[in-house]
C-alpha cells in the first residue's frame, strides 16, 4: 500500500465513522403514543440522515429536509429539497418556509425529529422583516471572505434570521428531538447550522462585536436590526424548549479515532493532534509542517513512521478575486511549500466531499509537490497568494475527489512521515 493509498484509507475510515445511521440507531427517540412524527432538517448530509432514519423508524412519518444541490438521495416518505451552498438562493428561502409549514400546526402530542448537519446555515436563509434574500446572500459572502471562524460567523447569522438560534424549534408546540452531525470545533450543537432547533446564550451585542472585530461592512439595515430587540433570539431557559432534547450523533473526534485504528493496522503510529483546530488555513499548515519536519529530521516529538491526524475547521481570508479552491486546498498548498524535499505525504480534505468552490474534496501534498509545480511552470507561492490552490493541484494531478459523502464532520488532515 502506497502512502497515498493509506491516506485514502484513513479518509474512508473517518467518513464511515461519521455514518449517521450508527448515531441515529443509538439515539432513536420513542415514537409518540397518540401523535404524528414529522421530520425536518437541513445540511449537506440531511438527505442521507433522513434515509437512515426511515430505515429504522418503527412507524409512519412525514417531513421535509433541505440539502445542497446534487446531495439528495432516495427516500420513502421524507421530501428532499435542494438549494444552494455556500451562498443562499431562492430555493433555500422556499425550503425554510416549508420547514416552518411542516411543524407549525403540530400539537403537544406530536414529535418533531430534526436532522441537522453542517451547511444548514446557508441552505436555510430566512431574513427578518426589513431585510431580503439579497441581503442574506451579501452577508454570507462577507462572512466567507472575512476569515472569521465558523462559530463567530454563526453568531452573526443567528441574529439576522427568523429561523436560526432555536427559532425554528420555538415555532411548534410539539416535542423536538434534534439529531446532530457536528462540523463545529468543540461540537457545540447550538452552532451547527446556526442552531435552528438549539438555542444558545449569545446575544445581539456579541454579534455586533464580531461585526466590528472582522470589519464586516454590513448595510445600515442590518446594523439597525442588530441594534433592535427584534434580533434577540430565545434563550436556552425559555419554557418552549423544556421538553426538547438533542444529541450529537457524529463528530470529528470519533472519525479521527477510526482513522487512527487503520493507521495502526498498517504499522504507522497515529498521533491525533486535535479535533478542533481553527485559524487561517495557511497558518495552520505552517504549524503542521514544522511539526512534520521535526519528526522527519529528528524523530521528535514522535518517532517515524508516524501519521499526524487533525480536524476542525480552518478559514481562508480572501486576498484576491478569481482564485479557485477551498480551505483544505489552501492548507495543502501552504504545507507543500513548507515540506519541499522532505519524505512527507499528506491529505487535506473536507469530509462532506466538497472543499470550497470546486467539486473536489481536497488535495494531496508531498515533498515533491513544490518541485513538480515549478516543473510545470507554476509559482506555488503566487498561486497561494491568489487563493488558487485548485489550479495548482489540478495542474499536477494531485486533486482528491470523492463526490458527496453523505456526512459532514468538517476538515480531515493526515500527514505521513517516513
Amino acid at each position: 500500500m502506497t502512502d497515498r493509498d493509506l491516506l485514502e484509507a484513513l479518509f474512508a475510515a473517518a467518513v464511515r465513522a461519521a455514518d449517521p445511521l450508527t448515531g441515529i440507531r443509538k439515539h432513536l427517540p420513542s415514537p409518540p403514543k397518540n401523535g404524528r412524527t414529522v421530520v425536518i432538517g437541513a445540511g449537506k448530509g440531511a438527505a442521507q440522515m433522513a434515509a437512515a432514519l426511515e430505515s429504522v423508524w418503527p412507524g409512519p412519518l412525514t417531513g421535509v429536509v433541505v440539502t445542497r444541490y446534487g446531495y439528495g438521495c432516495e427516500t420513502k416518505s421524507v421530501e428532499i429539497l435542494e438549494a444552494a451552498h455556500p451562498v443562499p438562493d431562492a430555493a433555500g428561502l422556499a425550503g425554510a418556509g416549508r420547514l416552518f409549514e411542516a411543524i407549525s400546526d403540530l400539537s403537544e402530542d406530536d414529535l418533531v425529529v430534526a436532522l441537522v448537519c453542517g451547511g444548514g446555515s446557508a441552505l436555510l436563509p430566512a431574513p427578518p422583516e426589513g431585510l431580503t434574500l439579497e441581503d442574506e446572500i451579501a452577508l454570507n459572502e462577507m462572512l466567507l471572505a472575512s476569515g472569521a471562524p465558523i462559530s463567530a460567523m454563526n453568531v452573526v447569522r443567528k441574529h439576522l434570521s427568523t429561523l436560526k438560534g432555536g427559532r425554528l424549534a420555538a415555532a411548534t408546540r410539539a416535542r423536538v428531538v434534534s439529531l446532530i452531525v457536528s462540523d463545529i470545533p468543540g461540537d457545540n450543537p447550538a452552532f451547527v447550522a446556526s442552531g435552528p432547533t438549539i438555542p444558545d446564550a449569545t446575544t445581539r451585542q456579541d454579534a455586533l462585536t464580531i461585526v466590528e472585530q472582522y470589519r464586516l461592512q454590513l448595510p445600515a439595515t442590518m446594523i439597525a436590526h442588530l441594534n433592535s430587540t427584534a434580533a434577540d433570539a430565545p434563550k436556552p431557559d425559555d419554557p418552549v424548549f423544556a421538553r426538547h432534547a438533542h444529541f450529537v450523533i457524529a463528530s470529528a473526534g470519533v472519525s479521527l479515532e477510526a482513522a487512527a485504528e487503520v493507521a495502526r493496522a498498517q504499522g504507522v503510529t497515529p498521533y491525533i493532534l486535535s479535533d478542533s483546530i481553527e485559524g487561517e488555513a495557511r497558518d495552520v499548515a505552517l504549524v503542521h509542517a514544522a511539526l512534520a519536519r521535526e519528526v522527519a529530521s529528528r524523530d521528535r516529538p514522535f518517532a517515524k513512521p508516524a501519521v499526524l491526524l487533525s480536524g476542525g475547521e480552518t478559514t481562508v481570508t480572501l486576498r484576491a478575486k478569481g482564485g479557485k479552491g477551498g480551505r483544505n486546498g489552501e492548507f495543502a498548498l501552504a504545507l507543500a511549500l513548507a515540506i519541499d524535499g522532505h519524505s512527507i505525504t499528506a491529505l487535506a480534505a473536507d469530509t462532506d466531499g466538497i472543499d470550497g468552490s470546486e467539486t473536489n474534496a481536497g488535495a494531496f501534498a508531498d515533498g515533491t509537490t513544490a518541485r513538480r509545480l515549478r516543473a510545470a511552470g507554476l509559482d506555488g507561492r503566487k498561486l497561494l497568494d491568489g487563493n488558487d490552490s485548485f489550479s495548482a493541484f489540478s495542474a499536477i494531478g494531485d486533486i482528491f475527489e470523492t463526490g458527496p459523502t453523505g456526512t459532514n464532520v468538517n476538515d480531515f488532515r493526515a500527514i505521513i512521515i517516513r
